[in-house]
């Protein structure tokens, strides 16, 4: 199956932000948006990616907004060609242009329909943008700009695919999340990460949830944000809860696989196809973490309060 944007969010690490400063009140706050990447013919753009953009200004000026986590497939449906490629202008650049996004940075994640294109493009787009951030890797050689993924997902395209010395060669990119895993455990399991849950569409990711699944409980992760779906979603299991946010472009409703995930654990699920999309909004404070469902509208859908990683 197409692999899934993820990104671990780890109390600990953003909790320091947090406690040292950050947006309103001392809180830190981000929009997470996925699978927001138009279309690879004119306009460019679709009429729900342009109203989630007027959305997450308005939710950045209102619930403030330090920055957009962009859970990748940034550009529908084979990427951008190189760092030069007018989607950049099309799809992001004329788009997210609401007050409230202005000098906002976009910290951004390479999906699997950015792996159909050139993802090194994506990097290098950085240079180009005062606000766009790809995944790059400065001095760490523990950090992969390639999505995570199970071995048989591995894209045959060498593009994006850095070395990871200091972790195994099985973690070696874009096999693995290499800025996650070690975060998590001194000695790495083999195998990589996706998203361990969810519930429509492509459902759940059976060897994440044999190898990440542990690692998340184990270390008491408080939650693991990804895209893929095209929906909004919320689950909770094993004490760690499960963000999805892929509302940005498209929205499907289907669940075909609603009986794979444990009883209970699905609290969340929003994906009317007649909505103009989605996003959610998270606000990082020393004792919570506030998880907000919004539509384009600006109708609040779901929230949710997730306690803090102790230790």
């Amino acid at each position: 199956s197409p692999q899934m944007l993820a990104l671990l969010l780890l109390w600990l690490t953003l909790g320091t932000a947090v406690t040292a400063g950050g947006g309103r009140g001392g809180a830190l706050s981000f929009l997470a948006l996925g699978d927001w990447g138009g279309l690879p013919d004119p306009p460019f753009v679709t009429p729900r990616q342009v109203a989630t953009a007027a959305a997450m200004g308005q939710a950045a000026t209102e619930l403030g907004g330090d920055f957009v986590l962009a859970l990748g497939d940034n550009f529908y449906y084979e990427g951008v060609r190189d760092e030069w490629d007018p989607r950049f202008q099309d799809t992001f650049e004329r788009v997210f242009v609401s007050p409230g996004l202005r000098g906002v940075p976009w910290y951004v994640l390479a999906g699997n329909h950015d792996h159909a294109g050139n993802v090194t493009a994506q990097l290098r787009y950085s240079h180009h943008s005062p606000r766009w951030y790809g995944p790059s890797v400065p001095k760490c050689p523990q950090m992969s700009p390639s999505v995570p993924k199970c071995p048989q997902e591995v894209p045959k395209s060498p593009q994006g695919v850095l070395a990871c010395p200091r972790v195994p060669q099985a973690l070696s990119p874009p096999r693995a999340c290499c800025w996650a895993v070690p975060t998590l455990s001194p000695s790495p399991p083999r195998g990589v990460p996706k998203a361990p849950r969810e519930c429509p569409q492509h459902g759940p990711t059976p060897c994440l949830l044999r190898l990440l699944r542990p690692l998340l409980r184990r270390h008491r992760v408080t939650a693991y944000l990804c895209g893929h779906d095209h929906n909004l979603q919320y689950l909770e299991e094993g004490g760690v809860g499960y963000v999805l946010s892929g509302a940005g472009n498209f929205m499907e409703d289907s669940r075909p696989h609603e009986g794979s995930v444990p009883p209970g654990s699905l609290r969340f699920f929003y994906g009317t196809p007649t909505s103009p999309g989605g996003f959610a909004h998270l606000r990082l404070e020393p004792g919570a973490v506030t998880v907000t469902f919004l539509e384009a509208t600006g109708r609040v859908l779901h929230r949710v309060t997730l306690p803090p990683r102790h230790p």
